[in-house]
C-alpha cells in the first residue's frame, strides 16, 4: 500500500535532481531515527520507521519518474518484511504485465535509486518471469513470498501473489528451505558460540528465525509469533519468549551497523568492548564484554533450539 506520510521536500538548489533532494531527506530522517534509537531503543519500532521512510522516499521517486499506471514498484526480501535495518540492501522488483518491456523512465528510476544512496538490489521482471525464475530458486521464491507493494498498480502484485501460491509446492519449498539452513549451518560449522558470530546467519542467528516465519508463510500459518500461537503452533508463552530472544539480537544488528556506519553483521571483539560500552552494562566478576557476549550466547542459544523444534515438526508434518 502506498506510504501514509506526505514527503517534505528538503531545501536544495533549483537544479537539483529528485534523486539528490531525497537523498538529502533521507540522511535527515535517518539521522533522526539515530539520535531516538540511542535515546530510546525500541529494535522493531525502529526497523518499521526506517522501512517506512525508504518507502515515502521511493513511492516520491516513483511519482515523479514513473507514468505508468499498470506497473508497480514491490519490495521484497528483508525489505518487502517492512522491517529495514539502518545500512541493509533495499531489494526492489519493479513487475510488469505479462507481454510488456521496460520502457526508458524504468531505467532512469533504477539509476536514482544509487543516486539516493541506497545500494539497491532490484530486478524488473513480468508476472511470469517472476514465476518462472521463484520455480527455479527457492531463493527468489522466498524473496518473492514477503513482497509488499510500494507504488503502482496492485492488481499487478495481486496476479503474482495468485500465481506464486497456485504453483507453489510447500512440502518441496519446506524441503528446499531445511537444505538451504542445512549448508547455512554447515558454513558457519555449528558455531552458535563462535567468539566473532555472524549475528544474522550463525546457528541461533535472526536467520533461524526468519526461516522459521518462511515457513509459516508458505503453510499460510500467519506472520508473526502471535499468529503462530493463535494458531496453536506454539504457546503464547513460547511466543513471548522467542520475541524477547529476538529482539536481543535486533538490537545488536542495529548497533553494528551504526557503529560502522555500513552494513555489518559480524560481532567482532572491538565491537563488542563498543557496543557493551554503550549499553552500560557491568558486572564484579567478569568484563563488560563478556557480560554482552553472555547475553547474545543465552539469546543465541534459545533461538537455536525453537528453530530445531519448529524445524523437525515441519520435516514430519
Amino acid at each position: 500500500m502506498s506510504p501514509a506520510a506526505t514527503l517534505p521536500r528538503p531545501a536544495a538548489p533549483a537544479a537539483s535532481t529528485p534523486a539528490a533532494e531525497l537523498r538529502a531527506w533521507l540522511k535527515v530522517r535517518r539521522e533522526e531515527l539515530r539520535t531516538q534509537y540511542f535515546k530510546r531503543p525500541d529494535p522493531q519500532l525502529t526497523l518499521e520507521e526506517n522501512a517506512r521512510l525508504v518507502d515515502t522516499a521511493l513511492h516520491e521517486l516513483w511519482t515523479r519518474t514513473i507514468a505508468d499506471p499498470t506497473i508497480a514498484l514491490v519490495a521484497v526480501g528483508g525489505y518487502g518484511r517492512g522491517a529495514l535495518y539502518p545500512h541493509s540492501d533495499v531489494d526492489v522488483l519493479v513487475l510488469l504485465p505479462d507481454g510488456r518491456a521496460p520502457e526508458p523512465p524504468v531505467e532512469t528510476f533504477i539509476h536514482q535509486l544509487w543516486d539516493m544512496g541506497l545500494e539497491p538490489g532490484h530486478s524488473v521482471r513480468t508476472v511470469s518471469e517472476c514465476v518462472e525464475e521463484a520455480a527455479k530458486d527457492v531463493t527468489v521464491d522466498t524473496s518473492l513470498l514477503e513482497a509488499r507493494l510500494i507504488a503502482g498498480d496492485p492488481a499487478v502484485l495481486l496476479e503474482l501473489d495468485a500465481r506464486l501460491r497456485a504453483r507453489r509446492d510447500t512440502r518441496v519449498f519446506f524441503e528446499a528451505k531445511f537444505r538451504e539452513q542445512k549448508r547455512r549451518h554447515d558454513r558457519f560449522q555449528e558455531a552458535a558460540y563462535n567468539l566473532e558470530p555472524n549475528i544474522k546467519e550463525s546457528p541461533g542467528g535472526l536467520r533461524d528465525l526468519q526461516t522459521v516465519i518462511w515457513l509459516s508463510r508458505a503453510a499460510g500459518f500467519g506472520t508473526s509469533w502471535k499468529a503462530m500461537a493463535d494458531r496453536g503452533l506454539i504457546t503464547p508463552q513460547e511466543a513471548a519468549a522467542i520475541g524477547v530472544n529476538e529482539r536481543v539480537l535486533q538490537d545488536l544488528r542495529i548497533r553494528l551497523h551504526y557503529l560502522a556506519n555500513r552494513r555489518e553483521d559480524r560481532l567482532v571483539f572491538d565491537h563488542q568492548i563498543e557496543i557493551a560500552r554503550q549499553l552500560k552494562l557491568k558486572a564484579r566478576s567478569m568484563a563488560p564484554s563478556d557480560l554482552l557476549m553472555r547475553r547474545y550466547y543465552l539469546a543465541a542459544k534459545a533461538i537455536w533450539r525453537f528453530n530445531q523444534i519448529l524445524v523437525a515438526t515441519s520435516s514430519t508434518a
